[in-house]
C-alpha cells in the first residue's frame, strides 16, 4: 500500500561532475538510515519561481520505495510517498 506523506526528512546527497548527476544517497527518516539505490524516475516542477526536483527510488535492499522532493531555493528535502515492498 502506498502511503502519502509530506514530511521533512534528512538526505545525504551527492553530485558527480563526471556524470553530471545529482542524486540522493542516504535518507534518514524516523531515526532510521536508508541507503538508497538508483533513481528510477526523476522530474522537475515549478511552484512560482521555485524549482522542485522529484526523485522516485528504492532503498538499496529494495525493501521500501520512496518519492522524495528537493526544494532548490531552501535546500529542504521532503518525503512525499513511501511504499513497503510486497505490501
Amino acid at each position: 500500500m502506498r502511503e502519502d506523506k509530506d514530511e521533512p526528512v534528512s538526505v545525504l546527497s551527492g553530485y558527480s561532475q563526471k556524470h553530471k548527476i545529482f542524486k540522493p544517497l542516504i535518507l534518514t527518516w524516523d531515526g532510521i538510515d536508508y541507503p538508497l539505490g538508483k533513481v528510477d524516475f526523476y522530474h522537475k516542477t515549478k511552484e512560482g519561481i521555485t524549482t522542485l526536483h522529484h526523485f522516485s527510488l528504492a532503498s538499496k535492499d529494495e525493501a521500501v520505495y520512496f518519492k522524495l522532493k528537493f526544494n532548490s531555493v531552501n535546500l529542504h528535502w521532503t518525503l512525499e510517498e513511501y511504499q513497503i515492498a510486497g505490501a
